[in-house]
């Protein structure tokens, strides 16, 4: 999942893909497009209300349509709906009933029975990738890297304190390499004050501490190996509350940007994750995040150097560009809709813990690696 594409590399045609919703996270991708018009293209934005459709023709400079057909009609490779959460089942359900490939937004359903109801109708048919692009962000795509190529061994154990729920639980399962089944959650929440001055909506104002709850949790996925979940309400916002991760293996670890493993039997080593970082100080060559290295060797590097993405948007764009190849043949599934089903229904299991105080083990499901007639992503 790593972005390893040399700037220089030829590309592709730009990926055409067309939005349903008009809601921010629909703005996100259409700014993509924006920002990377040699990488991707929206053919079209469904906004049902003629003056939201006027307003967004004029402000995002794409076409509006007033429905699926009209949409469709625009030859779109995939369609990405942005959609609320009770409305995503239903709607990837549709369009992948149809033949339509699909980018999800997270979650894909809204509760169990919902993913369950989508699974049941579309699972098999293999049109349905979901846009959990959090793997894909540039430090930890360079972990993973390093993860993969063994350098600390077999990972046991991954502790994650960033950001919530099922990107939180992709992120915890990827490190680890495992797969689908039963994991056993156990849950606990404490409220305590903490200043919170920054939202989406922008500063507050005010410095004053306010109740935000911290939330504790251990995922137990068997044979040695455990997620430890931490997320505080608004950290991804909130400037007084880091992210951090931890990564432990049976031959080192990694804590942030620190990789410590032992050489041979008497020495234990340390390297770092280095960025390298344009626009700063005398370097005029923009403001970019162009790689990041370990031990002198290139382990992420920027596919879209110039388009001045913040991480996030880099993560979204690799993602994207990833179910463009799909869709063409070109590539395998990025984010497959089996991955995501896991994810949210663990992170649902650490809902229920919270609220039940217990323990819980979740289910094998349609999308589970011991189902019958499963088969791995």
């Amino acid at each position: 999942m790593t972005s390893t594409r040399r700037p220089d590399a030829g590309s592709p045609a730009p990926v055409r893909f067309g939005l349903i919703g008009t809601g921010w996270r629909s703005e996100f991708f259409a700014r993509l497009a924006r920002q990377a018009p040699g990488a991707f293209a929206v053919t079209g934005v469904i906004s049902r209300r003629p003056e939201r459709a006027a307003e967004v023709a004029r402000d995002w400079g794409v076409p509006t349509f007033g429905s699926e057909e009209e949409l469709l009609a625009a030859e779109p490779e995939l369609v990405i709906p942005c959609v609320p959460w009770g409305e995503m089942g239903p709607t990837t359900a549709r369009l992948a009933g149809a033949g339509v490939r699909v980018l999800a937004e997270t979650p894909p359903a809204a509760d169990l029975d919902g993913l369950r109801s989508l699974w049941a109708a579309v699972g098999d048919t293999g049109l349905v990738q979901v846009a959990e692009q959090y793997l894909l962000m540039p430090q930890h795509a360079a972990r993973l890297a390093v993860v993969r190529e063994g350098v600390i061994g077999d990972v046991s154990s991954v502790q994650v304190s960033s950001t919530h729920l099922y990107h939180a639980v992709s992120m915890i399962r990827g490190f680890l390499g495992v797969g689908r089944g039963p994991v056993t959650v156990h849950a606990q929440s404490f409220t305590a004050p903490l200043a919170n001055p920054l939202s989406p909506s922008g500063w507050s104002g005010s410095a004053e501490p306010e109740p935000l709850a911290t939330t504790l949790a251990t995922l137990d996925f068997g044979d040695g190996r455990m997620g430890l979940y931490d997320f505080t309400d608004n950290q991804w916002w909130n400037p007084l509350r880091a992210r951090r991760i931890v990564v432990r293996g049976s031959r080192g670890e990694i804590v942030d940007e620190r990789v410590t493993r032992l050489a041979d039997p008497w020495t234990p080593v340390e390297s770092s994750l280095v960025r390298r970082q344009a626009g700063l100080d005398l370097n005029l060559e923009g403001v970019d995040l162009q790689h990041v290295s370990f031990d002198g060797r290139v382990v992420w590097r920027n596919a879209f150097a110039g388009a001045r993405f913040s991480e996030d948007d880099l993560a979204v764009a690799d993602l994207l560009a990833a179910t463009g190849a799909w869709a063409r043949g070109e590539g395998p599934e990025p984010y497959p809709l089996a991955e995501a089903c896991e994810d949210h229904q663990i992170s649902l299991a650490l809902g229920e813990s919270i609220r039940t105080g217990a323990s819980v083990t979740t289910s094998v499901e349609g999308w589970s690696d011991t189902a019958p007639g499963a088969t791995a992503a």
